[in-house]
């Protein structure tokens, strides 16, 4: 995982297009700010969000986020675990599902970000007059 591809930024919750600055007000999990993004880059300048309601989009790939998380659990319960009640398949489901919906939001929103937005290695740092 270099810097330089979509994934670095994603999985280090980096600036898509410069890979240094934060993307998040803070963790994921601090419930206060969870989801938050910054304006722009603190070190390029760059505004997050596009135009106004960029990231309604950002709910499609939680959507997508969220099917697979369910479609991978249920896939393994079935492959590796030969007695395990439907009931409590499901209330596994929804725990994780309901445990892991901040990352998924959060993950959700640079996802989407880092699908309009290209890498510049050479991006600028903003100037602090």
């Amino acid at each position: 995982m270099k810097k330089g591809t979509k994934i670095y930024s994603i999985l280090n919750k980096k600036c898509p297009q410069c890979h240094e600055g934060d993307f998040f007000v803070s963790s994921i999990y601090v419930f206060k700010y969870m989801g938050d993004v910054k304006e722009n880059c603190p070190h390029c300048g760059l505004k997050y969000s596009k135009e106004p309601g960029f990231f309604y989009g950002a709910m499609y790939v939680a959507y997508a986020l969220g099917v697979a998380t369910f479609v991978t659990l249920w896939v393994s319960f079935n492959l590796f675990f030969d007695n395990v009640s439907i009931g409590w398949q499901i209330g596994s489901i929804v725990t994780s599902i309901i445990i892991l919906s901040p990352a998924i939001y959060a993950y959700s929103k640079i996802i989407w970000s880092n699908m309009f937005v290209k890498y510049k290695h050479n991006a600028k740092p903003k100037v602090i007059s």
